[in-house]
Order: structure tokens, then C-alpha cells, then sequence
């Protein structure tokens, strides 16, 4: 079997999301999707669906299906498909963009799973999980601290047993208008963190990830302090992760385990050299930063070390990562981004199902469906195409 094409479909789609920086829900906003189809010989096919902001919610922009179109496609056709790995190293030394790369290495994935008639989990070796426990993970901005200490009961009573707040960055929790992101917003986090706890009890499992928008590590000690008074289980992401040596002071400083690096470029390599490092508790990686090869990899280096690796974000390759990894190693699966009047799991036009619904103990199954899982209604597709560089309104980081 050999590679015979790559073809790309871009089309308009509309989902809920928030805006981050007047903290509104934003009903049906209109978005750009994409689906990336690997043709093989033999008739076998794979998909990815997405690959752009935030995972595989958005799709790729003009000049990532260039890079694909122009270049990797000329690389690839001619390939044998089931060469994921010659492939992924391929890519690497190519420099290709990590997203981009990604896109490739999930399709190729889910390539494989249909022609196993498996799901990748299980094409991966399963690690005996049908199910993962779920936190909802918050937007930022969602409003001043009582608002968060409300959705985090809120989120409770759902089902969910676990909750992560992305507090007030790049915006003012007094005004309610958007800043540079100078001076962070110290007080009203704290406020958040100490709400949220007297909300929701103390046992309740809590995470906190400020994205990197501490600019000390005296405001990332003073706000760890905090957390671990609180009992909180991570602190993800404080600091810019450019500052490596930052973080390996903080983790030493800091009882609360430190997750990070969680969007640095250089997939499994970069994360290789913070656990070496120290830098870091836990590691945190996805499936658009070196695709589910990539965060397989990363799980299993975190796990030779003895540290944990969550899973960043949402979506169908990070839950078939999960599926595939121990416990020990990957426990959580991030839902959402979430807030108040936001549906997050308002069925997707384009898919006949829903990758990630909790049950009533909070918990998502995994996909039973071979490769990635997805159902695809091609004809809303078809209906909804668009050129790719047409524009839609950003609304979220």
C-alpha cells in the first residue's frame, strides 16, 4: 500500500465560544474547520480534522495546507503509510512546523486504525482504560473571582470531579476591559483560588494555569504559596517557558508540583531536556506538538522517569494518547475550554458524534470506532466549503 494523494477540505462551521477579553459568551460564532484525507493505493484513507488555534477545534490556516500541498505531499506520495515513525522523523529533520507535522502523524494514525479496523488506542496497545477521569478546564476571563468560585460549583454539581481555572490575564477583573497583560493580576488570582476552595469543599480536586503570565518568580512564589495552603494538585504553565533555568528554581522553591512545559516548541525533545533538567514535576504535551507519535513518546519518557504527563487539551488524538498511557502517567483529560453560557458540547454540525460527553461519575469514554473515532457528515462539509484564506473573527487564545 502506498500514499497516492493529500487533500485538504476547508469549510465554515459554527460552535459557542467566549470573549476573553470582554468576558461574553459568544454564541454560533462562525469558524474555519479543516479536513486533511490521506489516499492511499488500496483505497484505505485517514483523516484529521483541525490542526489549527487550539487543537482540533480550528483548522489549518493558507499557509500550513501550502507547506502540506507544495512541499510535504511531494515528500510523502509514493510512501508506504504504515512507515508512521520514518515518517515523523522525516518531518523533524525537515523542520517542518509542529502543527503541520502533527496534522500528518494523526492522519496517518487514523489511517492505520481503519485499516486494523481499531481504534488507535488499541492499534497503540491499550493500557486496559475504557474510561478517563475529566476536569473542566475554564476560559480565561470568565469574570471576577465569585464568578469563578460559582462555575467551579457549578461544574461540581455537573459531575466533573476536578476543575482548573485559567484566571484574569491580558484583561482587568475591576474594569472588565482588556490590558497588555501588565501588571498581572495578582490579587484578584489569589481572591479566585481562595473562592473556588471555599466553593467547592476541600477535598475537591484543583488545578491552576496562569499561561505563562507571571513575569517573576517572586509573583510565581507568592501565588504557589497560596496554592499549596489550598491544596491544590498542579500549578501549570506560571512563568514564560523560554526561561528555563526559572522554572528549575521554582520547582525546587515549591512544594505543589510544577506542570510545564506546556506549549514550548520541540515536542518530545524540549520536554526530554526540562525533566533532565528538573525544571518541571509533571510534563504536559498534545497531539499538535509532534502528533499522537510525538505525545505517545513524551508519556513514555515522563514515565521512564517516574513523572506524570497530562494531556493538553481537549480532542480525539489526546484522548486516543490517554487511552494508550497508564494512569500513573496520564490521569486527566482536559474538557474544554468552558464558561458560563458557553455550550461547549453543543454536537458538532460535521461529525454524527460527540468525542468527549461526561457520565454521571465525570468520567469520558474512550472512541469505540476505528482510528481516531470520528463519524463525519461529508455532506455538511460539502455544503459549508470555503477557500481557505477566508477570515473569521478570533475569539479565544
Amino acid at each position: 500500500m502506498k500514499i497516492s494523494d493529500i487533500t485538504i477540505k476547508t469549510f465554515k462551521t459554527t460552535a459557542d465560544r467566549w470573549d476573553v477579553g470582554h468576558a461574553l459568551p459568544l454564541p454560533d460564532t462562525q469558524l474555519m474547520q479543516t479536513v486533511l484525507t490521506i489516499h492511499t493505493d488500496e483505497g484505505v484513507v485517514g483523516h484529521y480534522l483541525g490542526g489549527g488555534s487550539h487543537g482540533d477545534n480550528e483548522g489549518l490556516n493558507v499557509v500550513d495546507q501550502q507547506q502540506i500541498l507544495w512541499r510535504i505531499k511531494d515528500l510523502l506520495v509514493g510512501q508506504d503509510p504504515m512507515d508512521r515513525e520514518m515518517i515523523w522523523k522525516w518531518m523533524w529533520v525537515a523542520n517542518v512546523q509542529e502543527n503541520v507535522a502533527s496534522v500528518i502523524d494523526n492522519a496517518l494514525w487514523d489511517l492505520a486504525g481503519r485499516y486494523a479496523n481499531l481504534p488507535v488506542y488499541k492499534l497503540m496497545g491499550g493500557a486496559g482504560r475504557e474510561k478517563v477521569k475529566a476536569y473542566a478546564s475554564t476560559y480565561p476571563n470568565i469574570g471576577k473571582p465569585h464568578v469563578y468560585a460559582e462555575h467551579a460549583l457549578a461544574m461540581k454539581n455537573e459531575g466533573y470531579i476536578a476543575y482548573k481555572i485559567h484566571p484574569h490575564y491580558f484583561w482587568n477583573p475591576e474594569t472588565g476591559t482588556p490590558t497588555p497583560g501588565r501588571p498581572s493580576n495578582i490579587k484578584a488570582d489569589i481572591e479566585t483560588c481562595h473562592l473556588v476552595r471555599e466553593a467547592v469543599g476541600p477535598d475537591y480536586v484543583l488545578m491552576f494555569d496562569p499561561w505563562g503570565t507571571y513575569m517573576t518568580m517572586e509573583e510565581a512564589i507568592q501565588v504557589g504559596r497560596e496554592l499549596e495552603k489550598l491544596d491544590f494538585y498542579w500549578y501549570e504553565h506560571p512563568m514564560p517557558e523560554y526561561r528555563t533555568e526559572s522554572y528549575v528554581r521554582l520547582s525546587r522553591e515549591l512544594q505543589i508540583p510544577i506542570l510545564s512545559p506546556e506549549i514550548i516548541a520541540g515536542g518530545v525533545f524540549s520536554r526530554a531536556e526540562w525533566i533532565l533538567r528538573g525544571a518541571g514535576d509533571m510534563s504536559r504535551i498534545d497531539v499538535v506538538r509532534g502528533g499522537v507519535t510525538g505525545a505517545r513518546k513524551t508519556a513514555i519518557v515522563a514515565e521512564a522517569y517516574g513523572l506524570r504527563c497530562e494531556m493538553h487539551m481537549a480532542g480525539w488524538g489526546n484522548l486516543q494518547v490517554i487511552g494508550a498511557t497508564s494512569e500513573d502517567t496520564s490521569e486527566y483529560y482536559e474538557k474544554g475550554l468552558l464558561a458560563p453560557g458557553v455550550d461547549y458540547d453543543k454536537p458538532h454540525p460535521y461529525l454524527k458524534n460527540t468525542v468527549d460527553k461526561i457520565d454521571s461519575e465525570g468520567f469520558v469514554h474512550l472512541p469505540k470506532g476505528p482510528g481516531m473515532g470520528y463519524e463525519i457528515q461529508w455532506d455538511y462539509i460539502d455544503d459549508n466549503l470555503i477557500e481557505p484564506n477566508a477570515t473569521t473573527k478570533k475569539t479565544h487564545w
